[in-house]
C-alpha cells in the first residue's frame, strides 16, 4: 500500500508540473488560452487519470488479497510440516514442527479475527494446542501418529470453517489406520505408515476446489 501511495504521489507531481508549464505558456501568449490550452489540458488530465486508475487497480488487488488472508493461515503451514515429517518417519522434525504449531496457536490475536474465524478457532483451540503439544513432547513416532490423528480431525473442522489458503486442501483417509489427514498434494503420501505403506489411502474431500 505504501508503494502504491508513492506511485500516485509521483504521478500527481507530474500532473501539477504539466499544468504549471501550460499555464505559464498561456500567460506568455504562446498558446491560445481558449482553444489550444483547453484541449491539451483535458488530454493530459485524461491520460494521467487513466494511468493512476490502472496502477491503483493492479496494485490494490494483490494488497487486498494479502490483507484478506486469515491470521490463522500460518497454522496450515505448521500442520503440513508435521505431516511431512511423519511421512518421512522423522520423529525429531515432527516434534519441532508440532512445537511451532503450538506456539502459533497461542500467538493468535483474537481481536484480529472475524466473528466467524473466532467462533471456529475457539471451538478447536484447546484441542489443537493439546494435541500438538503431545506430538512435540513425544519422540516416539508411533505416539506422535496417534496424536496426529486427533490433531487432523480437529484441524479439518477449522480448515473447513475458515479459508486458510487459496490453494486446494485435500482431506485424505487411511483405511488401515481409520484416520484422516490434510495435505496440499493430490498424490497420496501416508503419514501414518511412512515408507511401509506410503500410498495407502484415498482423497475423501477437497477444500478450495
Amino acid at each position: 500500500m505504501i508503494e502504491l501511495i508513492k506511485k500516485i504521489k509521483k504521478l500527481m507531481i507530474k500532473l501539477f508540473k504539466v499544468l504549471f508549464v501550460k499555464n505559464a505558456a498561456v500567460r506568455a501568449g504562446i498558446i491560445n488560452p481558449f482553444i489550444e490550452h483547453k484541449n491539451k489540458k483535458i488530454t493530459v488530465m485524461k491520460k494521467i487519470f487513466l494511468i493512476v486508475a490502472l496502477i491503483a487497480t493492479v496494485s490494490v488487488k494483490p494488497v487486498f488479497a494479502q490483507e484478506q488472508q486469515s491470521q490463522l493461515s500460518p497454522l496450515l503451514s505448521h500442520y503440513y510440516g508435521i505431516k511431512n515429517a511423519l511421512v518421512n518417519s522423522n520423529a525429531q522434525d515432527a516434534s519441532a514442527h508440532a512445537g511451532d504449531f503450538t506456539k502459533a496457536v497461542g500467538a493468535v490475536d483474537m481481536k484480529a479475527l472475524s466473528a466467524d474465524e473466532k467462533k471456529a478457532f475457539m471451538s478447536t483451540q484447546e484441542s489443537l494446542a493439546s494435541e500438538s503439544k503431545h506430538i512435540a513432547d513425544n519422540k516416539d513416532i508411533a505416539k506422535q501418529r496417534e496424536y496426529f490423528a486427533g490433531l487432523s480431525a480437529d484441524f479439518f473442522k477449522l480448515a473447513k470453517a475458515v479459508k486458510l489458503t487459496g490453494q486446494p486442501v485435500y482431506y485424505d483417509y487411511c483405511p488401515m489406520k481409520k484416520s484422516y489427514w490434510l495435505t496440499a498434494d493430490a498424490a497420496i503420501k501416508n503419514p501414518y505408515f511412512g515408507n511401509q505403506m506410503p500410498t495407502c489411502g484415498k482423497i475423501t474431500e477437497t477444500l478450495n476446489k
